[in-house]
């Protein structure tokens, strides 16, 4: 579900949509990175839907679309 209302867009996550991926695009070069639950830097990483960022439902899907995996 995408809410373009500001605050709220960062806001909606795996509650609304299901999926526990966060595509997040780096602000070091727009790469686009995906994390799973566990890794280091999972439960910092917010996602703003106004600045392209997703969920997605697996790692497949991560890839297909084009992002990578989290290093860490």
């Amino acid at each position: 579900m995408i809410v373009i209302a500001g605050y709220l867009a960062v806001q909606i996550g795996p509650e609304f949509t299901s999926c526990n991926i966060k595509g997040n695009i780096s602000y070091n070069g727009g790469e686009k990175i995906y994390h799973v639950p566990g890794q280091e830097y999972y439960d910092e990483t917010r996602i703003s839907l106004l600045k392209g960022e997703r969920w997605f439902c697996s790692e497949a899907e991560a890839q297909a679309a084009g992002w990578r995996r989290a290093r860490r």
